[in-house]
Parts: structure tokens; C-alpha cells; sequence
């Protein structure tokens, strides 16, 4: 909240006295007829949220703010993109493209193909990502173009079920793995490993919490060694290939079984994208990059290929030694592999495959932090969200309050069937941002745009979105209902929240409270 500044007084009488003063400019906010912010700052429709080029990275104004810095570069930007798209799934399970596509050739098509489009997409993105300099992503676009209401069930679905639940899941695979060699003849226990996944969150968001550096050289560290494990892959598979007996990769072989039906094809491009999915994430930190118009755009050309050529080989050598019956029965696909070649240094690959799950972690809770951070600046999230530390220059209670949820999700036993009930709003949200930077030139093209992407990228990939979404609709009906119903619970918290302006003194005096003592805890200003 606007009044709640950084303290300049280390009297009690003097904190006493300003907390006083804010606590009356609040009140008197709460009923001025909504014409204020109330218990928020920024609320969509003031003409600090209608500004697409407001580049504030921090809810702070006038000289006594801070900021979070911009210190992301080029080589952190193509880091945080490559590493959190490679998570989990290529090492253990690449067998969803490869059950629906039913054939050798077809999955690899289908790879590609996926590649491409996320390629794309991500195209879209830089033109959006340099037109809009907002931090927050799909968000922040959503926001934009729409306007309070549909931003904020984004925002809420992301906080509630999304990002926690994804990063709750990535860092179990990777306390699974860490654990298998104490557990060589039998299954991980579910608590032991549950215990080290918030173990490893909770390092992790100290690590944010203490530095950007610290967690971008974190996420630089771990994205090379995901590279080099795939690398350590594809270069077997090519020595495969090189010494022969290989007749399944044979033209003539490659697409037998291949299965050509309008739900299988669909089906398969979901899981190929599933394994894709992060290439928007680095717009979530515009904001705290070094030279945004240059840098995002790079780093968005650079890692698309990368993962899409990486992804493509990795599969293409595991397919010169196990058949698609042989991935679709494999708990771990790269561990199977590499106990084929490696021998005794077959271990290389389970300490790869947790490397990799650690990084994706990292990036998920660092690009996660910033969209609760943007959310709350905008009013949409409670006001000690867009507060920093003022010496460390760390969103400190966004990342607390990331931690918190993700952690959560320790205590479900069914965390997979909540994910799958939204399968059709990740796409959804990227249609609506896309076809918004479309009407964006149409409505405003005197704004300044560094990039401008031919517009047959965007309607191709839009139209390619829609296709997505009515595949989900129709092979999983009742999933996307329950979503729709879980989408409708943010109502009530956002007329509650947001748009009820008049609030009473008491409901107004609480939360000034609260917030005062939190900011007071994490020692945070605005």
C-alpha cells in the first residue's frame, strides 16, 4: 500500500505516529466513494496500469523506493528459458508422444513439429514482451487487452493450482531420484521423498530470497548440465547408429503402426507440448533484464532451437535401442538407457535426470515470485506481495508466499488429476495474449515496437491454439467442466478483493495490520 514507506525513524513514538497517519489515509481511502485504490495499489483502471510501457519493477514511487534491479542477461535469459523447459520429462517419461503417434517416424515428426510451433509462439512473445514491458507474462498481457476480471482468474488459477502444483511435482521427481540408490531393490517411501521435495523448495527459495545472482548462476549451472546430459544421450545414440542395427529408424520401418486419427494426432502435440512448455517464462522478468528490447528476443531465438534439436536427438537415440513397446513400459527411459551403454557409470544419468528436476525448480519459483510480485502491484494480490527487501533487492514475501503454496501440495495425494483439469486454460490464455498483441496493432500502432513479427505467425499459431482446446474439449469433457468450475471460484474473491471498493474501517484496520506486521517481520518497504 502506498503509505506504507520505508522507514527513516528509529523512534517508537515517530513509528507509532507514522503508522497512525497511514492507517488514517487508508481509512479515508476506503471511503471515498471508490475513487482510490482503496487497500490496493495500481487496480487496473488507474493510468499507471493502462500504461503498456511502464517499466516501474517494483511497487515503489518517488525517491524513497526501491526497485528490483536488472540483472539478467543474455546467457541468464537463454538459461532460464532452456531450463525450465527441460524439467523431468525427457529423461522419464517421453513415451506420451510416442503412445498416441503409435509409430518411430511419427513421434519424431511430432517432436519437431512441436518445436516449431512453441518456436513460434515464443516469436509472438518477443513482439509482446517489447511492445508490453511489463513484467508478469500472460498476465500482464491479459490485463492489458481485457482488462481486471479476466487477468485476475489467470492470476488465480496460476497461484492456486498451476505453479505450485508443477514445481511440487518436479522437485518429488527430483527427491525420488536423489533417494533411489538407498532404495535399490524397492520404491521410494512417498514421505521420505516428499520430505526432501520441501527440503529442496525450501533451499531453493532461500537462494532467491538472498540473491538474483545467486539464483541465476544457480539456473545457468544447472541448465549446462541438462545440456550436457542430453548431449551425453544423443552422442550414444549417434555411435548406435554409426556401428548399424538399426532397422527400426529405416524409412521403410520408422512409420509402421503409426496412428493418423484427428484424436490420436491431437493427443499426441499435447504431450509433445506439455514437454515444451516454459518457453514463455522469461516474459514474466521483462522487467529485470538487461536491455529487454535486445536481450529478450535473443535469448528467445537462441534456446527455441536449442531445445527443439536437443529434444528431437534425444529421442531420435532412444529409439535406436529401445522399441516405442519398450518406452511405453519403461519407468525411466533415459535410466534404461544409459544402463544399456554405461555400465558402471550408469549412475550418471538418475544424478542428470535430478540435476535437471533441481534447475526447473529453481526457474519455476524465480519466474513464479514475479508474476505474484506484478499481481499484487496491480492490485490484484494483497499489497505486501510487491514488497522488496531493501537491501537484498529480493521480492522476499512473493517468494515466501510462493514457497508456502508450493509446499502445500505435500499434503495431496492426487496432485496429478488436478493438473489434467487444466489442460485447455494454459492455451487459452496464450490465445487471448496472442490475438491481444494483434489487436494492439490495430487499435494502438503508434506504440513502439522493437520487433514485428509477419502477422501470418501469429493467426497460424492461434488457429493452431484452437485446435488444442477443442481436442481437450472433446477427448476430456469432464476434466475441462471441473476446471471451468474451479476457474469460477475466483469470482467471489475477486468482487470481494478487487472490485469492492467501500470496504468497512474494521475489515481496512485488519489488514493494514497484518500487512504492517509482515512488513515489519521481513523488514520489506514498497
Amino acid at each position: 500500500m502506498s503509505g506504507l514507506k520505508k522507514r527513516n525513524s528509529n523512534s517508537s513514538a515517530d513509528r507509532e505516529e507514522e503508522d497512525k497517519q497511514v492507517m488514517e489515509k487508508m481509512l479515508s481511502q476506503g471511503n471515498d466513494g471508490g475513487k482510490g485504490d482503496s487497500i490496493l495499489d495500481g487496480a487496473p483502471g488507474s493510468d499507471a496500469s493502462k500504461n503498456p510501457n511502464n517499466n516501474t519493477a517494483a511497487a515503489a514511487e518517488g525517491e524513497g523506493g526501491v526497485a528490483l534491479k536488472r540483472t539478467i542477461t543474455l546467457v541468464n535469459g537463454v538459461a532460464i528459458i532452456v531450463g525450465t523447459i527441460i524439467g523431468s520429462g525427457i529423461f522419464v517419461t517421453p513415451t506420451g508422444v510416442v503412445k498416441e503417434a503409435g509409430s518411430v517416424g511419427l513421434s519424431l515428426i511430432v517432436w519437431t513439429v512441436c518445436g516449431v510451433f512453441s518456436t513460434v509462439g515464443a516469436l509472438c512473445y518477443a513482439e509482446l514482451g517489447t511492445t508490453i514491458t511489463k513484467s508478469g507474462g500472460d498476465y500482464a498481457y491479459i490485463l492489458e487487452v481485457y482488462g481486471s476480471l479476466p487477468a485476475f482468474l489467470k492470476l488465480w488459477i496460476e497461484l492456486l493450482i498451476i505453479r505450485p502444483s508443477s514445481q511440487y511435482i518436479v522437485a518429488y521427481v527430483f527427491a525420488t531420484y536423489l533417494l533411489k540408490p538407498l532404495f535399490p531393490v524397492c520404491p521410494v517411501p512417498e514421505s521420505g521423498a516428499k520430505l526432501v521435495a520441501c527440503l529442496c523448495i525450501f533451499l531453493l527459495t532461500f537462494i532467491n530470497c538472498y540473491s538474483v545472482k545467486a539464483a541465476t548462476r544457480v539456473q545457468d549451472f544447472f541448465a549446462a548440465a541438462k545440456l550436457l546430459a542430453l548431449g551425453l544421450i544423443i552422442i550414444i545414440g549417434f555411435v548406435k547408429i554409426g556401428l548399424g542395427d538399426t532397422d527400426g529408424l529405416l524409412p521403410e520401418n520408422s512409420f509402421k503402426g503409426s496412428k493418423y486419427e484427428f484424436g490420436s494426432i491431437g493427443l499426441a502435440l499435447y504431450s509433445g507440448l506439455f514437454a515444451y512448455g516454459g518457453w514463455n517464462y522469461l516474459n514474466f522478468v521483462t522487467e529485470e533484464m538487461i536491455e529487454p528490447y535486445k536481450n529478450l528476443p535473443r535469448a528467445i531465438i537462441i534456446s527455441l532451437p536449442i531445445v527443439t534439436i536437443v529434444y528431437v536427438l534425444t529421442n531420435l537415440a532412444y529409439f535406436t535401442t529401445l522399441s516405442p513397446e519398450q518406452m511405453l513400459n519403461s519407468e525411466a527411459v533415459a535410466v534404461d538407457f544409459g544402463n544399456c551403454y554405461l555400465g558402471p557409470m550408469a549412475w550418471i544419468i538418475p544424478v542428470f535426470v535430478g540435476l535437471s528436476c533441481f534447475g526447473s525448480v529453481n526457474g519455476s519459483l524465480f519466474t513464479s515470485s514475479r508474476l505474484f510480485f506484478v499481481g499484487s502491484r496491480e492490485g490484484h494480490l494483497p499489497t505486501l506481495l510487491s514488497m522488496i527487501h531493501p537491501t537484498l533487492l529480493t521480492p522476499l514475501p512473493s517468494l515466501i508466499f510462493t514457497c508456502a503454496m508450493t509446499v502445500l501440495y505435500a499434503f495431496s495425494n492426487d496432485i496429478f488429476s488436478v493438473i489434467n483439469f487444466f489442460s485447455f486454460f494454459n492455451w487459452l490464455c496464450i490465445a487471448m495474449a496472442i490475438i491481444g498483441m494483434m489487436w494492439l496493432r490495430y487499435k494502438k500502432p503508434e506504440l513502439e515496437r522493437p520487433i514485428k513479427v509477419n502477422i501470418l505467425l501469429p493467426v497460424s499459431f492461434v488457429l493452431a491454439c484452437l485446435f488444442l482446446i477443442i481436442v481437450s474439449f472433446w477427448k476430456t469433457p469432464k476434466e475441462c467442466a471441473i476446471g471451468f468450475g474451479i476457474i469460477a471460484t475466483g469470482l467471489p474473491v475477486y468482487f470481494i478483493g478487487v472490485w469492492w471498493k467501500n470496504k468497512p474501517k474494521w475489515m481496512l484496520r485488519l489488514i493494514f495490520l497484518t500487512t504492517a506486521f509482515c512488513q515489519k517481520v521481513m523488514e520489506v518497504v514498497p
